[in-house]
């Protein structure tokens, strides 16, 4: 069953309400006993890049690494 606190209780108890939530629970935000919202931690996301979350996505093609041609190595100089 989740805590339903009224907004002035929430108001004025909101870190201990927080709390709660982030633990876990579920935190109900009504007004005049009519549920309006809910209250949930926001889930991490892991900062900064991840070694090898691409593997197995992406493909080069084995010609990749063949010499380009003269005529395109000449339009590079």
């Amino acid at each position: 069953m989740a805590l339903q606190v009224n907004i002035h209780e929430a108001k004025t108890q909101l870190s201990k309400i927080i709390a709660r939530a982030c633990r876990g629970e579920e935190v109900v935000i009504a007004k005049a006993g009519q549920p309006l919202v809910r209250l949930t931690p926001i889930e991490r996301q892991p900062s900064g890049r991840r070694f090898g979350a691409l593997r197995g996505k992406a493909k080069v093609d084995e010609r990749f690494f063949d010499p380009l041609p003269e005529e395109e190595l000449r339009a590079w100089e």
